[in-house]
Order: C-alpha cells, then sequence, then structure tokens
C-alpha cells in the first residue's frame, strides 16, 4: 500500500465457511484493504483467527457503525439482500457473496440503491481468478477452436453424505444450484455472452436430501449450447470444462487448486499459490497437444476492488453483470419446476447494459 493513503477499512459480515475460508485471507493479500471488523455469532473462532479485530454480534450493528468503509456480506444466503441494503443506506462500499441475491428483483433493487447512494457494489464472482477458467479463456479468445458450437462446464464433488449446515438445509437459497450455480453461470456468461433461452432439471438425489443436490442446465446461443452441471454425487470421470468448436476442442480435466490451498493454510503470494500443473488438451481433429494454464490468484478481485474504490480502476464484477447470472439462476429455477424452456428474465435495458 502507499505509504500516504491509509487503508480502505473493511467490515466483513459472516466468518462461516466462506468468510474464513476465502474472505479473510484474500482480503489480507491485498495491500489497500484492512480487515478491522466481523460481525458474526462465533466470537471465538474469529478471535482465534483475528486477534486484533472488533467483533459484533449484530451484523446490522457493524454495518450502521460508521467504523468502515468496505462491507463484505459472507452469511446465508437468505440475508444477503437486507444486509447489503443496510450497509448501502449506512454509506459503505458493499461485496456480496454469491449468490447475489435470492430473487431477480432483489438484486434489482440493490442495484438501484447502489447507484443511488453514489457507492460501489460487487459480487464476488471469485471464480474468474481461476487457473481452468483463465485457460479455457484464453483458447477461446485466441480463435484456435473457431466458432464454438458446444461448451461444457462441470462443478462436482463427491459428498454422498448429507451434512447438517445450513447450505444443504431446506432453507431459501440453499441447495447446489444457488451454491455452486452462480460460479458455472458467471463464468459461461463471461465467455458467451446471455444465452436466448434456459432448460434445467434441478433434484434431490442423495438419500435423505433436504435440498438440491443435482442440476443439469441448458443454455440456448442459437447454433451453440452450454451444458451448465453440479452434481454432490460425482466421484470422478468428468472433465472440469470441456468445449467443441468449428476447427478444434479442448479439455481441461481438473478444477482450479486455490480453494483446497486455502483449506490448507496457503496463502496468496507463497510460492506455488495458483499454480495447476493440470495441462489442458487440445484437439485439432489429426493431433493434440497440452497447453499450461497461467496461475490463478482469487485475491486479485479484492486488489480490483480497492483499485475501484479509489476511482483507479473498474469494477471487477458490477451489478449488471450480477442481475445476469441471478436472471439465468431463477430461470433455471422456473424451467426445472415447471418443465418448460424459459426466455432469460432480463428487460431490453438489462441486456444492452450487459454489452
Amino acid at each position: 500500500m502507499n505509504d500516504n493513503r491509509s487503508a480502505i477499512r473493511v467490515g466483513l459480515i459472516g466468518y462461516g465457511f466462506a468468510g474464513k475460508t476465502f474472505h479473510a485471507p484474500l482480503i489480507a493479500a491485498a495491500p489497500d484493504l484492512a480487515l478491522v471488523a466481523v460481525a458474526s455469532s462465533k466470537p471465538d473462532a474469529v478471535r482465534a483467527d483475528l486477534p486484533s479485530v472488533e467483533i459484533f454480534a449484530d451484523p446490522v450493528a457493524l454495518a450502521a457503525s460508521g467504523s468502515v468503509d468496505l462491507i463484505v456480506v459472507a452469511s446465508p444466503n437468505d440475508t444477503h439482500a437486507p444486509l447489503a441494503a443496510a450497509a448501502l443506506k449506512a454509506g459503505a462500499h458493499v461485496v456480496v457473496d454469491k449468490p447475489f441475491t435470492l430473487t431477480l428483483d432483489e438484486a434489482r433493487d440493490l442495484a438501484a440503491l447502489a447507484e443511488a447512494e453514489g457507492k460501489l457494489l460487487s459480487v464476488f464472482h471469485n471464480r474468474r481468478y481461476d487457473t481452468d477458467f483463465l485457460g479455457i479463456r484464453n483458447v477461446i479468445e485466441s480463435g484456435v477452436l473457431g466458432r464454438i458450437v458446444h461448451f461444457e462446464t462441470h462443478f462436482d464433488r463427491f459428498r454422498p453424505a448429507v451434512r447438517d449446515r445450513w447450505r444443504e438445509r431446506a432453507v431459501p437459497g440453499g441447495g447446489l444450484w444457488f451454491d455452486l450455480g452462480p460460479h458455472l453461470i458467471d463464468q459461461t456468461l463471461q465467455l458467451l455472452g446471455l444465452p436466448e433461452r434456459v432448460t434445467a432439471t434441478i433434484a434431490t438425489q442423495r438419500e435423505g436430501g433436504q435440498a438440491a443436490d443435482y442440476a443439469h442446465v441448458i443454455l440456448d446461443y442459437g447454433t451453440a449450447r452450454a451444458i451448465l452441471h453440479g452434481s454432490m454425487l460425482v466421484a470422478g470421470g468428468v472433465n472440469r470444462f470441456t468445449v467443441h468448436g468449428e476447427k478444434g476442442s479442448v479439455v481441461k480435466r481438473h478444477l482450479d487448486p486455490q480453494e483446497p490451498q486455502l483449506l490448507s493454510g496457503m496463502r496468496p503470494g507463497l510460492p506455488g499459490w495458483g499454480k495447476d500443473d493440470d495441462q489442458m488438451i487440445l484437439y485439432d481433429g489429426e493431433r493434440e497437444q497440452t497447453l499450461p494454464v497461467p496461475a490463478g490468484d482469487q485475491s486479485r478481485y479484492y486488489r480490483d476492488v480497492a483499485r475501484a474504490i479509489r476511482g483507479e480502476g473498474a469494477n471487477p464484477v458490477t451489478p449488471h453483470q450480477a442481475l445476469a447470472v441471478m436472471a439465468v439462476l431463477e430461470a433455471a429455477v422456473e424451467s426445472s419446476d415447471t418443465g418448460r424452456t424459459v426466455a432469460l428474465p432480463l428487460t431490453d435495458k438489462e441486456k444492452s447494459a450487459w454489452l
């Protein structure tokens, strides 16, 4: 950080899996940010990891405290909209963990509120900074595949036992589609743009499951199709990305390593951080070759947020981009519930803002 200016003070709401594993260490890796306060129902856990921060029992009290410049909302999904709104009204910039909100209308309201308050509002789509996504993006943008006709992205896990946690309960915003779906959607939209229609099957497959643990979603791009797939019952045997074009195909086998690195205690900047040895395989119909992937670094998201707050760069994930993710998320639920293909529920103005 420049010694001539003070750090942007950050308050983190929520110190569960997302707050502890992702947000706190990634914020700490951004030189212009200083995590100074945490709102959590687990003060002992916060104090053990972050002994110097101020701890709030009430997230609304943190939002209204005036002691921070940026509030990060990493609490359960059904609290995202009200807590983000409280923070914006209190004069803070806001980052919201995915999913942005529970509904498209809530997302629209938050975007309008941020604009009215003149504050930065961003959504934590950290997977834009993953090795697998960066590598596939480079291949697509190089033109070596030609016109894309089939794009397939998987975010699968093998967790046959249902866990007792809110993400796997029958609560608003619970289930795999609201947990992993936003990652799949955002990356696909970044590469292919807005689809015309959405067809989806969302289901619960595990014995004793309370929330959706399977999602198979098809995005219609006219002559191209994108398949977004997530399941809790995949032990292996699938690719992270499979892309076919008129001139060739590319496959990326495994997922970016940063989540397991963070869980192991590794931090951004340490040797090996974000390094992925799982190379892509490129096929041109006659031969195959391996291609390296760029190193990933999810802490770049927070460095980009800091620059945007200081007026030195663009918001890394704008509310309009997040609205589009919510539109696909919501359309897939409607498609699965009704058994019909659903048009993307965005206005012409919202679609034009995407361009």
